[in-house]
Formats: C-alpha cells, sequence, structure tokens
C-alpha cells in the first residue's frame, strides 16, 4: 500500500475547505483545502504574508474565516468551537513562558488553566519536565533560561492539556543547530509514540523536508502545490548524474557517448540530465563498462526544498520578518 493510500484511509485530524479571509480589499487566504490525516506531520511554507500564520490563527479558533468550513480532531470549527479548543494545543513563534515563574511553576500554572486537579496537574508537570529532560531545572526561574530550554518548556507546555492536534507555528526560530534537532527529536517522539497531528510552519525548508509527511506550498493565499517532500522535489528539472574521470582523455570519451550533456574541463566532469533512478544509473555504469570507460566517481544530484520553493513562488528563500503581534494561545 502507497503513502498515499494509507493517507486515504487514516481518519482525518483537519479538514478544511474553501478557506478565504480578507482584511480589506487584500485577500489573505483565497479559498484553500487541507486535508491532514491523524498522526501525521503537515508543512505548511510560503513567504512572509503568504497566509500560513492567518491559516493557524483561524484553524486555532483565534479569527474566524469570511468563507469555508473546516473540522478539527471531528469537531466543527464553527459549530463546535470549544471542542476544537480542547483538542489542539498551539506553539507560536516566540517562547510563552512566565520569566517570573520557575519551569514547574510554568507548567502548573497551565495545568491549572485546563482545570486539572492539583494531583493530577502536579503529576502532569512532573512528567513532561522528565520528558522533556528538564527535571534538573525544575525549580529554576526561566528567565535564566537558554533558547532552547525555553522552546522546550512552551512545549511542554502545550502539552498540558493532552491535545490531539498541535499547530508549531515556526518553533525553531532562532535556535541554534544542536537546539533545533532537539526538537525535531521531540516533534518526531510525539508523533510516533502520542498519535499526535502536528501541522507545521517553518522558514526552514530543511525542518519541512526532515519531518513532514506532506508539505504544502502557499502562496498569495493561495496553496500552489502540496506533496511529499520526493513528490515535490521531482516536479522540478535540474536532477542529473555527475561523473568525474581521471583524465581529459576519458572525459572526451564519455562526452561522445553520452551527448546530451554538460561538461568541465577543469574538474574533468560530465552532468548527465535524467531521472536519477535505479534504472538510469545501471544503464549509465554499463554504458561505460562497455566503452571501457572508467568513471573516478559517480554522484548524484536532485533538486532540493530550495530549488522547489524559488521554482514555486519566485522568490529564492522563504522571507522571515518576525511578528511581534503574533499572538501564542494554548
Amino acid at each position: 500500500m502507497t503513502t498515499a493510500t494509507r493517507d486515504r484511509t487514516r481518519t482525518l485530524a483537519i479538514d478544511a475547505t474553501g478557506l478565504t479571509k480578507s482584511y480589506g480589499d487584500k485577500k489573505v487566504l483565497d479559498g484553500i483545502d487541507l486535508r491532514i490525516p491523524e498522526g501525521t506531520v503537515f508543512a505548511l511554507l510560503g513567504p512572509n504574508g503568504a497566509g500560513k500564520t492567518t491559516t493557524v490563527q483561524i484553524l486555532s479558533t483565534l479569527i474566524t474565516a469570511d468563507a469555508g468550513r473546516a473540522e478539527i480532531a471531528g469537531h466543527d470549527l464553527t459549530g463546535a468551537a470549544d471542542g476544537v479548543r480542547r483538542s489542539i494545543g498551539v506553539t507560536g513563534q516566540f517562547a510563552a513562558v512566565d520569566n517570573l515563574l520557575t519551569a514547574r511553576e510554568n507548567l502548573i500554572l497551565m495545568a491549572d488553566l485546563h482545570h486539572l486537579g492539583r494531583r493530577e496537574g502536579r503529576r502532569r508537570a512532573d512528567d513532561l519536565l522528565a520528558r522533556f529532560d528538564l527535571t534538573e531545572v525544575a525549580h529554576t526561574s526561566v528567565v535564566t533560561f537558554s533558547g532552547g530550554m525555553r522552546r522546550k518548556l512552551d512545549l511542554a507546555m502545550t502539552l498540558v492539556g493532552d491535545p490531539r492536534v498541535i499547530f508549531l507555528d515556526e518553533p525553531t526560530t532562532g535556535l541554534d543547530p544542536r537546539s533545533r534537532r532537539i526538537m525535531w527529536e521531540i516533534i518526531r517522539d510525539l508523533v510516533a509514540d502520542r498519535g499526535v497531528t502536528i501541522l507545521l510552519t517553518t522558514q526552514y525548508l530543511d525542518e519541512a523536508d526532515e519531518l513532514a509527511d506532506r508539505i504544502a506550498v502557499l502562496d498569495h493565499g493561495t496553496l500552489i502545490a502540496e506533496g511529499t517532500a520526493d513528490e515535490l522535489k521531482r516536479r522540478i528539472p535540474g536532477a542529473h548524474i555527475r561523473l568525474r574521470f581521471a583524465d581529459v582523455h576519458r572525459l572526451d570519451a564519455a562526452a561522445d557517448l553520452f551527448r546530451a550533456t554538460s561538461r568541465n574541463d577543469e574538474a574533468l566532469t560530465l552532468n548527465i540530465p535524467c531521472d536519477p533512478g535505479i534504472p538510469t544509473l545501471r544503464a549509465i555504469l554499463d554504458a561505460l563498462d562497455t566503452a571501457s570507460i572508467p568513471a573516478e566517481e559517480l554522484t548524484v544530484h536532485t533538486p532540493d526544498l530550495d530549488d522547489v520553493f524559488l521554482t514555486l513562488t519566485g522568490r529564492p528563500q522563504v522571507d522571515h520578518v518576525p511578528d511581534s503581534r503574533k499572538e501564542n494561545p494554548r
């Protein structure tokens, strides 16, 4: 069974159709559809102003759509908004922690807001401190925490209510590479161990590549592409196999053998445009072997998500302008 087939048979955690939102004459969302199966990570990519945060705000009941419908964890977005709120958690771009409290006190505060009993709230707080490797700093004021520790605590606070769907709005912005990878592992574990569904917006294309089961590209309020990372990459031209040879004579012989190629005489390399699958690789190696032309090195080059983003949106990277006005609901 293919991944697409498995996804169609899963219950949808998020099922949205025709979401539209305008502010005055500016249309921020132009009728987008989202169908996200339970227990998956879905990444929403797009330039600054594409509508990513607006999408999260609508789906998390912070603002209402002008048109369209959605169900989150089986609850209608407009008819059962309280049910939606009980089922979700939201972690925004900026850590929403209280610097005057300790890590444990922040978690207990969230437990109180969720109306958990005293004993259950403290048990859940201690469990989350252990899960996020924060037990040693449980009684330390958050003001002393590093950015990575604050982000871990922020996500832990989101989990106090045991949400089935989590919206992560650029969760690793500003983190160093090590802290980012720790957050990635936490996100993977949430999905694998607890079956949580995650809608992730990110400015880091490698983050979407690493984490997401499916990726959608949003631009000017419209979904312009959706698929797995590999499916999106295959839509973009530029895949090729590069051969490197020991001397120019072998390079010449290979260039004669493979006509539709480009060469670099200084690097002694030959680029063969193709779909670099196993059959193609085998055919190239067989042709070289038959012609007795040994290659020193063979490398496969495929488009990455940066190429996808540039081609689809016409922009070289996800523009990012921090917006201190973003809300960070739980």
